[in-house]
C-alpha cells in the first residue's frame, strides 16, 4: 500500500498544487475585477491601493503561476509571505487564534504556499518541462563530437 501511495505522491502534491493556485489566483480575481462575486461581496478594489489592490495583484498572479507550475516555488514564497502579512498586519491585532479573528483562510493558505515551497510542484507542472528540456540538452552537449575529442 506504501508504494502506491509514494509512487502517486507527485500527482497529489501536483493536484494541491492545482487547486491552492486557482482558489488563491479566484481571489485575486474577484479583487481586482468583480468576478465571482467581487470582493468583500461586490465591487472592486481601488487600484493603487494599499494594500488590497497589491494583495489581489500577487493572488492572482502567484496564484495563476503556482496552478501551472511555472515558477512554483519563488510565487509560492511570494503568496505565502503575502498571506502571512495579511494574517499579522489584519487579523492577528483582533485576537489571538485565527478561529477567532477571522484569518484561517490568511493561515491555511500561508501555510500551504510554504508547504509547496519545499515539495515543489510536482507532477503536470510546466517547470517540469523546463527542467526534462535543460537534462536532455545537458545530455546532449556531454557525448557531442567536441566532448569526445576533448
Amino acid at each position: 500500500m506504501h508504494s502506491l501511495l509514494d509512487r502517486n505522491q507527485p500527482y497529489a502534491v501536483a493536484l494541491f498544487r492545482i487547486v491552492t493556485g486557482l482558489l488563491f489566483a479566484s481571489h485575486g480575481a474577484a479583487s481586482l475585477f468583480g468576478v465571482l462575486g467581487g470582493a468583500h461581496g461586490g465591487g472592486t478594489v481601488p487600484v493603487g491601493a494599499w494594500p488590497g489592490w497589491y494583495a489581489a495583484v500577487i493572488q492572482l498572479v502567484a496564484g495563476g503561476l503556482v496552478l501551472v507550475g511555472l515558477g512554483t516555488r519563488a510565487a509560492a514564497f511570494l503568496a505565502s509571505g503575502s498571506m502571512a502579512y495579511a494574517y499579522f498586519s489584519a487579523h492577528q491585532p483582533e485576537a489571538l487564534w485565527p478561529l477567532q479573528n477571522g484569518g484561517e483562510l490568511s493561515a491555511m493558505f500561508c501555510w500551504a504556499f510554504l508547504l509547496l515551497v519545499f515539495t515543489g510542484p510536482g507532477a503536470l507542472a510546466v517547470d517540469r518541462l523546463f527542467a526534462s528540456r535543460a537534462s536532455a540538452g545537458r545530455g546532449r552537449e556531454e557525448r557531442s563530437p567536441e566532448a569526445v575529442a576533448a
